[in-house]
């Protein structure tokens, strides 16, 4: 600040003495310049210099600067005060005091006594206009910051919310809270699910141009269709004390509503800023909300962190919604932003669905799946039950089988789950920090030996796989590449790589590890291409039974369609190794197979009919091939053969023990291992064709061929005067009959055709180990039966038989014959198991010869 003191003496008696200047120029006596203006400047450091007007009074002028000048002034100003230095009389610089004859400087009383007098009104002056420019600055500046200061900083810390209303059936509600200023959501909370008492410690900020107005807030209960209101409430602004913490208890309410809603309890604090505070604050939430919107469409088209794979199975002990005492249930899924409906099963309260479907995870979302179970109705669907699975609970890179209660007591929900797919460098199964470790080698080799073969007798072998790369699969985008992953299956365990985005050689390089409960299952390795608005599309798949798996042999797999019976473009790299416990194995063998739940009995096709009627017809034709020789025997249709046969019989039956009928079978196995090992070196391996013709063309022609039946039988149907009374059944139940029933004979067909095979296969030496394992089997049976009496066998089977339900309250019921051959493959099942030679690459390609 810049104080000026103009003073004008125009008086020239002004001064005692009469030595008043009577023309401009003539200096006094007391050597003071005489002139029109007699001027006074008071400055101090930082102040700026401005320029005095002539006035015919004394007059000040304040120019305003910033507090803290005016600050530093006032500490000058007492700090001069307190030294003295405004005190003391001094003569000006410009004044020169008069000398005496000696040349020292002197004066009269008269003069220093006027000098006193001016320095203490100079000083009484100068502390007046100091303290009235000091407070007109303050109030200047007061009212500049209330002028600048106009806009504000909206702090809310939301913190529980207390006795809120109830939403739901199960008595509880999955609450958050929405925060509206103009019109606009500014925040919304996290939900809280089942809590009526939410605690949300949430804090947020908002801006605020104009605090006459009213912030609304509403309580909503979230669900996975249309989400309830639990209430709202406005809060005046206005009513907010600057730059004060203050505690809010808010009541919600509803329009028409007496409802007790509870309230929620929050902090609220009310900051001025600045107008270049406001915009940051504005643009930076404009930045937070533009870079939430791009991570979210990153993480749609980009990677996932892992993936949700779904088997829903069955429900149990639905609660009926029709009038019938059933329902038509279905049930819908949800983790975050995936969500997944299964198809609907009428009239039941058992249903089982047998669907597999896939969730994917983000990072940074919620891991809490969201399952709900509805009535399909003509109109609006009722909801029959909730229930929900914490994902964050669960182990990845295992299958667990869950059983979820619905709410309410509304029924069960059985279903696999498999966290799996994990791209992170930190993964266990990522093949760049993979490292074999010699010491988890020699405990596995330790917990398989033989001398652990009766500890934890479900836990048959250890499967590890690695999946490292594929070469040549098919375009199934448009630019002619694909986004290729992987998945892993061995029975009910599935396991799946990560996406490798716009390639047709993908190297996901995993590492899979499976717990094997049998030895005779085949592992699975189905290629897809991922979609990001709909099903992954197939590529390719095949299948490698675990018996013949050679440990840390790193080899290409031909890929084939979907029913394995064909080449599919491409091949995958894999390196697997396979160690289990004979022992275990062999007790497993003779137990109830492991049921692989999404294999489903195959739908009446007229081909697949005709198929298996030709498999039955081959097996009886052998059966009848036997039974004619046997006969060609006692017609003496060849008398060498006939002598042969007539005295192999008397022999036997003259010397027949019951242990020689698994001798018998044995010499039989001896036979065709002889003849086995003297055609292996003569055949030839047989050809295979590139690509082989899938058998759905000719499925898709069959199906047309009974559209045309079915539609010819309808318009005969119709063209039938039939009476209402008469039509109990309409024709479309008719016809669904009679598909049950050809689908019925045609599985049948099936199993017969099967086990046919399988006995046969068993002879073939097949599966080398079943083979042997049968072998041996005969072998102790033919020893038993030798040396203990037949009665005392009969007598243990009949013992164990009557007393197996009380022993094993919860064992299957089972065959332990029928299990031994439902391992043993059939030729339907060798078809799918049958290696294609793997495609090579165009570098890999020999060069033919001209």
């Amino acid at each position: 600040m810049v104080l000026e003191i103009h003073q004008e003496h125009a008086s020239a008696n002004a001064t005692e003495g009469g030595v008043g200047p009577s023309h401009p120029g003539e200096i006094p006596k007391n050597g003071r310049k005489k002139s029109g203006m007699k001027e006074k400047r008071v400055s101090f450091e930082g102040d700026e210099h401005v320029k005095p007007e002539r006035r015919k009074k004394m007059s000040f002028r304040n120019v305003v600067k910033p507090l803290s000048v005016r600050k530093r002034f006032l500490d000058r100003r007492h700090s001069r005060q307190s030294s003295g230095e405004l005190s003391d009389p001094s003569p000006s610089p410009t004044t020169t005091a008069p000398m005496d004859a000696n040349g020292e400087t002197g004066g009269t009383d008269q003069s220093r006594e006027k000098q006193l007098s001016q320095s203490s009104l100079r000083s009484s002056v100068e502390e007046s206009i100091d303290r009235v420019g000091v407070q007109q600055a303050i109030d200047a500046e007061a009212e500049m910051e209330k002028a600048h200061l106009k806009y504000y900083r909206l702090e809310v810390h939301l913190k529980e919310g207390r006795d809120l209303a109830v939403r739901d059936w199960s008595g509880s509600s999955d609450p958050y809270v929405k925060f509206k200023l103009e019109g606009k959501v500014v925040y919304k909370s996290r939900i809280i699910y089942q809590n009526l008492n939410p605690q949300w410690d949430e804090t947020f900020h908002v801006p605020v141009r104009n605090i006459d107005q009213r912030m609304s807030l509403s309580v909503w209960d979230y669900d996975m269709v249309n989400d309830d209101p639990m209430g709202r409430a406005k809060i005046d602004l206005s009513s907010l004390e600057p730059n004060i913490l203050m505690e809010k208890r808010v009541n919600l309410e509803e329009t028409n509503s007496t409802e007790n809603l509870g309230y929620l309890m929050m902090d609220m604090t009310l900051v001025a800023v600045s107008e270049d505070e406001l915009q940051n604050i504005s643009s930076r939430r404009k930045q937070q909300s533009t870079a939430k919107r791009a991570s979210i469409r990153a993480s749609k088209s980009q990677l996932w962190t892992s993936v949700a794979t779904i088997t829903l199975l069955e429900g149990r002990n639905l609660i009926s919604m029709d009038d019938n005492g059933l329902s038509d249930p279905y049930v819908k899924f949800k983790l975050a932003g995936e969500k997944f409906k299964s198809k609907v099963e009428t009239k039941t309260l058992n249903p089982k669905w047998m669907e597999q479907f896939d969730l994917k995870i983000y990072d940074e979302q919620s891991l809490l799946l969201e399952m709900s179970v509805w009535d399909k109705d003509v109109g609006k669907d009722d909801i029959m039950g909730r229930g929900e699975v914490d994902l964050s609970t669960l182990d990845p890179e295992k299958t667990h089988f869950l059983q979820v209660e619905l709410e309410d007591n509304a029924g069960l929900i059985d279903l696999l789950l498999t966290i799996s797919g994990t791209s992170g460098a930190e993964s266990i199964s990522d093949l760049m920090s993979f490292v074999d470790d010699p010491n988890r080698e020699r405990e596995l080799i330790r917990r398989y030996s033989i001398k652990n073969s009766l500890m934890d007798v479900k836990d048959v072998g250890w499967l590890q796989v690695k999946v490292i790369k594929a070469q040549n699969l098919a375009s199934a985008d448009i630019g002619g590449k694909s986004d290729p992953f992987c998945v892993v299956e061995l029975v009910n365990s599935r396991l799946q790589t990560q996406t490798q985005y716009k390639t047709l050689n993908p190297e996901w390089g995993k590492v899979f590890t499976f717990q094997v409960k049998d030895c005779h299952t085949a592992l699975e390795v189905t290629v897809y291409d991922e979609d990001k608005h709909g099903s992954p599309e197939f590529l390719g798949k095949c299948a490698i039974p675990l018996l013949n798996i050679k440990n840390g042999e790193k080899r290409f797999y031909a890929l084939k369609d979907k029913k394995l019976q064909g080449r599919a473009k491409g091949s995958i790299l894999l390196e697997m190794e396979f160690i289990y416990n004979d022992i275990k194995a062999a007790i497993r063998t003779v137990n109830p197979r492991e049921e692989k739940y999404l294999e489903q009995e195959p739908k009446f096709k007229i081909a697949l009919l005709q198929k298996n009627l030709q498999r039955v017809t081959s097996m009886v034709g052998s059966i009848i091939e036997v039974g004619r020789f046997i006969n060609s025997c006692f017609q003496w249709e060849s008398k060498p053969r006939t002598i042969t046969a007539f005295i192999s019989f008397l022999i036997i039956v003259w010397n027949f023990e019951l242990y020689m009928l698994p001798v018998a079978v044995l010499i039989i196995f001896i036979w065709k291992y002889v003849e086995l090992s003297i055609t292996d070196k003569y055949s030839r391996p047989q050809e295979e064709e590139v690509y082989a013709d899938s058998d759905d063309e000719y499925e898709e022609a069959d199906d047309s061929k009974l559209a045309v039946v079915l539609y010819s039988m309808r318009r005969d149907r119709e063209g039938q005067a039939v009476k209402p009374k008469e039509a109990k059944t309409s024709l479309s139940e008719k016809l669904h009959t009679i598909e049950r029933v050809c689908q019925t004979i045609q599985n049948k067909l099936d199993d017969v055709a099967c086990l046919g095979e399988r006995i046969k296969n068993t002879f073939n030496f097949t599966v080398p180990w079943l083979t042997w394992f049968a072998i041996l089997i005969l072998s102790v049976a033919t020893v038993i039966l030798y040396l203990i009496p037949l009665r005392y066998l009969i007598l243990a089977w009949g013992i164990n038989k009557f007393t197996k339900k009380l022993r094993k309250p919860h064992a299957i019921p089972n065959n332990e014959l029928l299990d031994f051959l439902s391992r043993v493959p059939s030729d339907a099942e060798l078809k799918k198991w049958q290696e294609l030679r793997p495609e090579l690459s165009r570098a890999d390609t020999p060069k033919k010869k001209k």
